[in-house]
């Protein structure tokens, strides 16, 4: 392992169970520690854990902040209620998508507001830099409206609880009522155990794996304490730890995209299917103006999902779509579904040839596989749930 790369405060815990340690984003992360299958199983059937200390995060307070990240982020800020979360899209000048990211609204144990923003691992430093360059570049330019934003990635640890069995493992943690939290909503909660060293953390109902669970934000010094008590809590449970090779099969069957893959400054939000996270109107943003145009423009290629017969190879990124032998476009991810049993892929295509049900093609190393669209995402709860009361 390249000694160069960064080390989450959990590194030690997975080298020494086994984790097989991979580059991730310049991190050094575990790709799984059983196998894909089992731990993606695990996950969707009860609950496993997730080290995404790797993600960015980023604290913003001070009386201009709302403000401030109004005009940075391309959905509203200014209105979102306490414990709120909210989905966005950092654009550039020509509304392609520089990141996507979580935004939460708290306040700290004096009653001061602050705000969270998680960013995928890879795109922090390019989202550092975009925020230092957009700052409002002298006080005097907005007197009273003062902006306090730190990077606190390296301070802190960040662990994934994902699976129906997650508030279960939870719950005797934490100091408030799991159960009653909606999802996309956080808080501020102390941690009810020693290894936490009477230290507390953010919670919020979010995750990347198209299950119920939670993601729990906590000091880097306390994080292998609390990532050993849930384990030693959830083996009753069927606990395992998960890499982020199940976290990837877990998101593509929850047709979740991800950035270098369906994202990228290349592509914009309508193409992407994220206009949801687009609020035009209000406040001004960079690549607003870029997206009032393109949102009325023809649509050159949009994000879809494609399934294959069981059995067949599964299609991996880059592979060409194809309509009666014709490029029409690439698959960005493709995996075969522990959960479905086949192979499934989304990509980009024109929009002709996007309809659920269209038979296309796609080219696995010369050999030509038939393949059709589907609606995403491929699986979500609310379907696995009609799908076992048909079954009864």
């Amino acid at each position: 392992m390249d000694a160069s790369l960064m080390k989450t405060p959990l590194y030690d815990w997975h080298v020494s169970h086994g984790g097989r340690m991979v580059d991730f984003a310049g991190w050094a992360m575990p790709v799984q520690f059983t196998s894909i299958i089992e731990e993606h199983t695990v996950i969707r059937s009860a609950v496993g854990i997730v080290d995404i200390s790797h993600m960015g995060r980023l604290r913003f307070e001070g009386p201009g902040a709302a403000v401030f990240l109004a005009e940075l982020l391309s959905r509203r800020v200014a209105d979102m209620k306490l414990g709120q979360i909210r989905y966005s899209l950092v654009t550039n000048d020509e509304g392609g998508i520089l990141d996507d990211v979580l935004v939460g609204y708290y306040h700290n144990s004096h009653g001061q507001p602050f705000f969270m923003m998680v960013v995928n691992a890879g795109n922090r430093t390019k989202i550092v830099d975009w925020i230092s360059a957009h700052l409002p570049k002298e006080r005097a330019e907005r007197p009273g409206q003062e902006i306090i934003w730190n990077d606190v990635s390296r301070l802190w640890a960040m662990i994934a609880i994902q699976g129906p069995r997650s508030v279960e493992l939870l719950q005797p943690l934490v100091d408030m009522d799991l159960q009653a939290m909606k999802y996309y909503r956080g808080a501020q909660v102390s941690i009810l155990h020693p290894a936490a060293k009477h230290q507390g953390g953010i919670i919020s109902r979010t995750g990347y794996t198209g299950e119920d669970g939670f993601e729990l934000s906590l000091g880097a010094g306390i994080a292998r304490g609390v990532w050993e008590v849930l384990m030693e809590l959830g083996e009753p449970l069927g606990i395992v730890p998960t890499g982020l090779g199940a976290r990837d099969t877990l998101r593509l069957e929850a047709g979740m995209p991800l950035y270098g893959h369906e994202l990228s400054e290349q592509i914009n939000p309508f193409q992407a299917g994220l206009g949801f996270a687009c609020h035009l109107e209000g406040y001004d943003f960079p690549g607003r103006d870029a997206l009032l145009r393109i949102q009325n423009e023809p649509l050159e290629s949009v994000r879809i999902g494609l399934e294959m017969p069981a059995g067949r190879r599964a299609a991996r990124p880059g592979c060409p779509i194809l309509a009666d032998g014709r490029k029409i476009g690439d698959v960005t991810s493709g995996t075969h579904s522990p959960t479905l049993g086949k192979p499934i892929a989304m990509g980009y295509v024109s929009p002709e040839h996007a309809q659920p049900g269209t038979k296309l093609q796609i080219d696995i190393r010369g050999r030509i596989e038939d393949a059709w669209v589907v609606e995403l995402p491929f699986y979500s709860r609310k379907k696995a749930s009609a799908a076992a009361r048909d079954k009864k």
